[in-house]
């Protein structure tokens, strides 16, 4: 199934009607669009009267602290580079109910912040996007399961290319800097996200 913005959230209150809490998880490669996706799904559902949050995986970055330890900090992005137990454990206690407390990553100083944002009792909708949520590897591979609805966003190579390398741009690197972490992180990453996740109940290509 293939919809644009407004037709997924009309999906997601067609889907969610009568559920208490339900859990939709965005997938898709580095600088696929997941986070700008979910943040309209989110103004569409509120508009609609919903009560939706966004849960991003990607608080669940481990320290560069730790990386560094285990020599991992040029491969951050990567699975195993993040809190996999953290998120499974997040996304349970969300399933349930209730208030839930969760980690937000701080891009501009490469830090994740503990219980910086909360999933209230009354959200009752919940966007988890990230690029492994679907990923079809241990130990990520439970976590599909804790979804009432998958979405896959995958644009064409080229246009995930220029949103990459503008994405490093902003943040101030140099061309060498882009380069490796375009085409030695971000762009394999991302071709492990799109051959090697489960597959969606709802792929969008937006290019």
């Amino acid at each position: 199934m293939s919809l644009d913005v407004q037709g997924l959230a009309d999906e997601i209150i067609r889907r969610a009607h009568g559920r208490a809490r339900f859990l939709v998880g965005i997938a898709g490669p580095p600088g696929g669009g997941k986070s700008t996706l979910a943040d309209a799904l989110s103004e569409r559902l509120k508009q609609a009267g919903e009560a939706p949050a966004v849960l991003p995986m990607d608080g669940f970055h481990l320290d560069n602290r730790l990386l560094i330890e285990r020599g991992l900090l040029p491969r951050k992005g990567a699975p195993d580079t993040f809190d996999v137990r953290g998120l499974r454990d997040i996304l349970q206690a969300v399933r349930a109910g209730g208030e839930v407390l969760v980690p937000v990553f701080d891009r501009d100083r490469e830090l994740a912040i503990c219980a910086a944002r909360c999933i209230a009792p009354d959200d009752r909708i919940i966007l988890v996007e990230g690029n492994y949520v679907l990923l079809d590897r241990e130990p990520w591979r439970p976590i599909a399961s804790l979804f009432d609805l998958t979405v896959m966003v995958a644009p064409p190579q080229d246009e995930l290319k220029r949103r990459l390398i503008a994405r490093w741009v902003h943040y101030g690197l140099s061309q060498d800097e882009i380069h490796a972490k375009v085409h030695g992180n971000d762009l394999p990453n991302g071709q492990l996200v799109l051959s090697a996740s489960h597959p969606a109940d709802i792929t969008l290509n937006f290019g």
